[in-house]
């Protein structure tokens, strides 16, 4: 193979590498999901790219959209809307003690 085609393999391995931690992190972040959503998602994105040849952004587009569309697919609606609430509290709660530590000086 010649170098040139050595560097474009390269080049696109690594743009594969960057779209599936960017959408590793953006999925991570969702309410609701977990490590097997996480691992679960990974397999089918990466499934589907082994059996096509496509690149990920070529086949489920930008990375941050595709998260938000995994998660829905994949997390059961109760389970997110009760993470959800518990992020909401922990918020409120991190923002009280926030204040408080203002109020005392701390």
């Amino acid at each position: 193979m010649a170098k040139k085609d050595q560097r474009t393999d390269a080049a696109g391995e690594k743009d594969r590498e960057k779209w599936m931690a960017r959408f590793q992190v953006r999925l991570a972040v969702r309410p609701g999901v977990d490590r097997a959503v996480v691992l679960q998602a990974v397999k089918d994105v990466t499934a589907h790219c082994t059996d096509t040849g496509e690149h990920p952004r070529t086949a489920f587009g930008d990375p941050d959209a595709y998260a938000v569309q995994a998660a829905a697919r994949l997390v059961p609606a109760d389970r997110a809307a009760r993470a959800r609430r518990h992020n909401g509290v922990v918020d409120a709660l991190d923002s009280v003690l926030k204040r408080a530590g203002d109020v005392a000086g701390l």
